[in-house]
């Protein structure tokens, strides 16, 4: 070896030597810097000072828990106001072997970008498995049951199709690349068909990412454009959606049991069936709240220090459940969280716009359904036809069906109440106000006999109905008239920001706030709006677990632009 090529070699290892004790300094810098502000954080004094967080949701729950953990701040004075007579928001999971279990829908979790989300679930105790976090339990769980969906997109004769190419030609690449290289404040109020030719929506790709994610033609450019970004990583696996993450039994149960636990453990006050209506702000600049009111007349005034965080707006608002022989009635309530939100909006700038998400049902419902069956037989008949055991598949959507109708059957059991004898799986459709292609009226009027129906009729099943009817319990069919609403159309200011410019102590906590470069629908915007909420008001000096850019590794890119052309 030369002494050229060995003083080239010393000179890279000299180099790659300072980068990695830079490295490590650094990491020690950062390390030595939280360790001052934990030790900042135990030595403060918050006397009688209270938070109040409006609505039980994962994200309200959330910020209990970082408050608890990361603010050194008394469970006991803690309070969270939930106007249902159930916390868990969205998240939910309910229902009885008798009279049958319902889900409202599914919450889609991911290893790879709900970063704040598997962090904060690290630091709660698992129920079910000791010495486990649920971090832990989600992911040990998920690992082993992998999701490989073989029937993701199935056509009017039954057909399982081959979901592996995108289909687009090259006006739809060429748009595509251009939205991604859009600034996003040229795109306020923009819709997905504005930019998109006929041909895009006609796509494997448009069936498999609107029904994964739940868009419309209409929904929100900037809102599309985001999930792009954000989730380039599924982008090349959607048509076998081996990037969802399962939980073991439903989100309820999963996630918001443990979370409610160690809350409880902390003496964290819960009110159930409690109303928030409006909140009064001190005259003048800024935004400072000083009285909560409540449905039942009584009032809660606030002292100096106290601390407010609201749920400005939840997607499952006003819905309303059927059963087998009953549709879901149309919903009489206007959405308590949303109507909250107008109120406030009035009062103060910057609290956001809630009238593009909450003044258009038609463009933001969609209804879904749960059955409820004895034994396994019409599972068993779903995995011959997929080949995809219970948990294996994902989402299997009739592409040409009138109500774009899809479903998921997971791993059983889905409740913690399920004998080995019942068995469950879920549904939903996009377009409930049409008329269905076997059952001749709307999907919204339909009983849930009537909905299973219309699903059997689309696998060609409808000989066998009478014994397949003979094994459900029950079809709980679940309307939700803002289910999309956080996809609506809009400007970059109807959404306010988590801690809006000007407040002391109020904050929102929802999917309805504006977070940049993260997207609505997830689990994991709802818990970063919680963390940046508690760390803001509390000035907590420690880092937010930012958003991984995946969007901009060449390794994902490449990928991406390969999954273009299949």
């Amino acid at each position: 070896m030369s002494k050229k090529t060995i003083g080239l070699i010393a000179a890279g290892a000299t180099v790659l030597g300072a980068a990695y004790g830079t490295k490590k300094l650094q990491e020690g810098k950062v390390q030595a810097d939280e360790k001052k502000v934990d030790e900042e954080i135990k030595a403060r004094y918050y006397g009688d000072k209270q938070v109040y967080f409006i609505g039980g949701g994962i994200g309200s729950l959330s910020g209990a828990a970082y408050l608890i953990r990361d603010a050194n701040f008394a469970g006991k004075n803690i309070h969270i106001i939930e106007g249902m007579d159930i916390l868990g928001g969205s998240n939910d999971g309910s229902g009885t072997m008798k009279d049958g279990f319902l889900c409202r829908g599914g919450r889609m979790l991911n290893e790879e970008t709900y970063e704040n989300f598997w962090e904060l679930f690290a630091s709660i105790p698992s129920l079910e498995m000791p010495n486990q976090s649920v971090t832990e339990e989600i992911l040990n769980f998920d690992h082993l049951h992998p999701t490989h969906a073989q029937a993701r997109l199935i056509d009017k004769d039954r057909t399982i199709l081959d979901a592996h190419s995108m289909g687009f030609d090259n006006n739809d690449r060429a748009l595509m690349t251009k939205l991604l290289a859009m600034p996003e404040d040229k795109l306020d109020n923009k819709t997905i068909e504005e930019w998109f030719g006929p041909h895009f929506f006609e796509t494997n790709f448009w069936f498999m990412w609107q029904t994964t994610f739940a868009f419309q033609k209409w929904s929100s450019l900037f809102e599309f454009r985001r999930y792009m970004n954000r989730m380039m990583l599924e982008f090349s696996r959607i048509d076998t959606l081996e990037g969802v993450t399962r939980t073991r039994f439903n989100q309820y149960e999963s996630l918001i049991l443990p979370l409610k636990d160690y809350l409880d453990k902390h003496q964290v006050d819960f009110s159930i069936n409690k109303t928030v209506t409006d909140i009064d702000f001190k005259d003048g600049e800024g935004i400072t709240a000083e009285t909560l009111h409540f449905s039942d007349g009584s009032t809660i005034d606030l002292n100096a220090g106290d601390v407010v965080m609201m749920t400005n707006a939840c997607m499952t608002d006003s819905t309303t459940e059927g059963d087998f022989n009953t549709p879901a009635p149309v919903p009489e309530e206007r959405p308590i969280s949303g109507e909250l939100w107008y109120k406030i909006a009035q009062k103060k700038a910057n609290l956001g716009n809630p009238e593009p998400f909450f003044a258009h049902e038609s463009e933001t419902n969609w209804q879904s359904f749960t059955v409820t069956n004895r034994g396994d037989e019409l599972l068993k008949r779903i995995e011959r036809f997929t080949g995809n055991i219970p948990g294996s598949g994902a989402l299997m959507t009739f592409k040409d069906s009138n109500w774009l109708m899809s479903i998921v059957v997971a791993a059983q059991p889905h409740f913690k109440a399920q004998d080995a004898n019942t068995t469950i799986f879920w549904g939903y459709g996009l377009y409930p106000d049409r008329i269905g292609d076997y059952v001749k009226k709307p999907m919204k009027e339909c009983t849930g006999e009537e909905i299973l129906y219309e699903l059997i009729c689309h696998l060609k099943w409808e000989e066998d109905w009478e014994d397949i009817k003979s094994d459900v319990v029950n079809v709980i069919p679940c309307y939700m008239p803002y289910i999309d609403a956080q996809f609506q159309p809009r400007a970059m200011s109807d959404r306010p920001q988590v801690v809006p410019e000007g407040s002391t102590n109020f904050a929102m906590i929802s999917q309805f706030v504006e977070i940049p470069k993260d997207m609505v629908f997830t689990e994991e915007y709802s818990v970063r709006a919680a963390r940046i909420a508690v760390y803001t008001l509390f000035d907590i000096n420690k880092k937010i677990i930012p958003v991984t850019p995946h969007n901009k590794d060449p390794k994902v890119l490449a990928k991406a632009t390969r999954t273009m052309f299949r």
